[in-house]
């Protein structure tokens, strides 16, 4: 094996992924891995890709929204790229803030119903005393 290609194992080692997370992606041609019998590899390109789909996942975006910048950057290059990507990563920074503050109420309520049962029930107790 070339010293610039992992192999399927280091792969999932690499960016801790579970085996049928990376099939799954080569399933739906995220990834398109060198193939030497029924070993596959991955060489610069699909590192590339696979750091692009992690990156997509942990801000939230869909597989379906990642294939489109590949698609894109492989059809019409990295301006276009990167001009979708501002469009869409604005699109998700609104969506998460969103969440955060939905998050933030409930979290707030939360504590307050918290905070109340704890008064509750220190009152029940001294009342028993």
């Amino acid at each position: 094996m070339a010293e610039d290609r992992l192999s399927f194992k280091e792969m999932c080692a690499q960016f801790e992924v579970t085996p049928r997370t990376l099939r799954y992606y080569e399933y739906i041609e995220l990834l398109q891995p060198d193939r030497e019998g029924r070993a596959r590899y991955y060489g610069p390109r699909e590192l590339a890709r696979m750091e692009l789909i992690m990156r997509g996942r942990k801000f939230g975006f869909a597989l379906e929204d990642i294939r489109q910048w590949l698609l894109i950057y492989e059809n019409e290059g990295t301006e276009a790229q990167m001009a979708v990507w501002i469009e869409e990563s604005a699109k998700q920074l609104d969506r998460l803030k969103e969440e955060r503050a939905q998050l933030d109420e409930a979290m707030d309520e939360l504590q307050n119903l918290h905070d109340k049962t704890v008064q509750l029930l220190e009152g029940m107790r001294a009342g028993k005393a």
